[in-house]
C-alpha cells in the first residue's frame, strides 16, 4: 500500500511507515497526477486541490485531510470515483478559541472596548463558534448566535439573523465553512451591503475562510470608518493577500489561528485513525505534542497569564514586516500549546 503525505503534516513521521509499505513526501501544492497516480490513499492539507485534475486514472481510494475544512476536496467527484474522503472536524478549535481569546484581550488593551459592555455576534456556531461564544460570555459578554442551518435544525430561539447582528454587535466573528451554492452559501457573506448596514462601527473578526468575508469591501469599509477595526487570520487569494488591507488592520496573521501543537496532534491523530478503520488496520500508536519550554506561568491577572502564553500581535508583526513571506511563515510556524498545557500562578487575593 502506497500512502502520499503533506511534508507540512506534524507528528505523522515514524507512524504513518508502520501503516504502509510505501509512503512517500510531498508539499502540499507539490501534489499532481503523475505523484498520486499508484497511490492508494493521500493525507492532505488546505493546499491541495482534490478534484478531477488530480484524481483521474489514479487508483486513489482513500483521502483525509488533517483539517476542518474541506472545500479543496471536490465531494462530488469523489463520490462519483468511489473515493472515500473525511476530514477532521474540530480538531483545531481550541486553538482557534486561544487566538480569538486573546485579540478580545487585545482590543480591551490596546483598543479601548470594554468587553463586558460589549455585544458580541458570533457568526456560524459549530466546534469553534460555540466555543467563542463560551468565551465570549465569560468575558461578561452579551452574546448573540447566527447559524441558520442550526436554526433550522433546532428552532430559532437561541439564534438570531445575520441582520441583527450588524445592527446590535460591537464585535463580530465569522466561524463558518465557506460554501457557495446550497441554502445558505457563505462565500461573501459579508460583503458590501454587509458593510453599508453597520450602524455601531464594530470590530470583526475572521479566522473561518477568507472569503467568507469580502476583503475589499472591508478595506474600504474600514477607510469610511464602517468597522472600527479587523482581526484577519484569513485572507482571500492566500498566499498573495491584499496588502493594504494587511497595513490597515489591527491583527494580521497568515493563516495560524488553529495553529497550536494539540490542534496538530488532534488532525493527525483524526486523520490517522481514518485511515486505519478505512484499511482495518489496528490503531496503535499515540500522539503528544512537546510539552512548553516554560510550563510555569506567573502573571498579575488570568488575562496576562493568557496573552504570556499566546500573543498574536507577534505573528502580526512579522506578517507585516515581511508579507512576502506568507507561506513560509505558516509552513514553518512554531506550534504553541494551549493553556491546558501551562501552569497558571496568579497573586493571592
Amino acid at each position: 500500500m502506497k500512502v502520499i503525505v503533506d511534508t507540512k503534516i506534524p507528528y505523522i513521521k515514524g507512524i504513518i511507515e508502520r501503516l504502509a509499505d510505501k509512503v512517500v513526501y510531498a508539499e502540499g501544492g507539490e501534489f499532481d497526477s503523475r505523484l498520486v497516480r499508484d497511490a492508494d490513499a493521500l493525507i492532505v492539507r488546505t493546499r491541495t486541490r482534490c478534484d478531477r485534475r488530480l484524481l483521474e486514472g489514479s487508483r486513489v481510494r482513500f483521502i483525509a485531510t488533517a483539517t476542518i475544512g474541506f472545500d479543496h476536496i471536490d465531494t462530488d467527484y469523489c463520490r462519483q470515483a468511489g473515493i472515500t474522503w473525511t476530514n477532521a472536524p474540530g480538531c483545531n478549535s481550541g486553538g482557534v478559541e486561544q487566538y480569538v481569546h486573546s485579540a478580545f484581550l487585545l482590543l480591551e488593551r490596546d483598543r479601548g472596548l470594554r468587553l463586558q459592555e460589549a455585544c458580541l455576534g458570533v457568526v456560524g456556531v459549530g466546534h469553534v463558534g460555540s466555543r467563542v461564544v463560551r468565551v465570549g460570555r465569560s468575558l461578561g459578554m452579551r452574546v448573540l448566535q447566527c447559524d441558520p442551518p442550526r436554526a433550522e435544525q433546532e428552532g430559532s430561539a437561541d439564534f438570531c439573523s445575520l441582520e441583527e447582528i450588524a445592527r446590535t454587535c460591537d464585535i463580530i466573528t465569522f466561524h463558518t465553512p465557506l460554501t457557495r451554492s446550497g441554502a445558505h452559501p457563505t462565500w461573501h457573506l459579508a460583503g458590501s451591503s454587509f458593510f453599508s448596514s453597520l450602524p455601531r462601527h464594530p470590530y470583526l473578526l475572521n479566522t473561518s475562510r477568507g472569503e467568507v468575508v469580502d476583503n475589499e469591501a472591508l478595506l474600504d469599509a474600514l477607510k469610511r470608518g464602517r468597522v472600527a477595526d479587523a482581526v484577519l487570520d484569513v485572507w482571500e487569494n492566500e498566499p498573495n493577500i491584499n496588502l493594504s488591507l494587511l497595513n490597515e488592520v489591527f491583527i494580521g496573521t497568515p493563516h495560524i489561528a488553529g495553529y497550536s501543537g494539540d490542534g496538530k496532534a488532534n488532525a493527525t491523530r483524526m486523520a490517522l485513525q481514518a485511515y486505519c478503520r478505512f484499511f482495518g488496520l489496528p490503531e496503535d500508536f499515540h500522539i503528544e505534542p512537546p510539552a512548553p519550554e516554560t510550563p510555569v506561568i506567573h502573571a498579575d491577572s488570568e488575562a496576562d497569564a493568557l496573552l504570556q502564553i499566546y500573543n498574536p500581535l507577534t505573528d502580526s508583526l512579522r506578517l507585516k514586516a515581511d508579507p512576502g513571506a506568507f507561506e513560509a511563515q505558516r509552513g514553518s510556524y512554531h506550534y504553541r500549546r494551549e493553556a491546558g498545557a501551562y501552569t497558571i500562578v496568579l497573586p493571592r487575593p
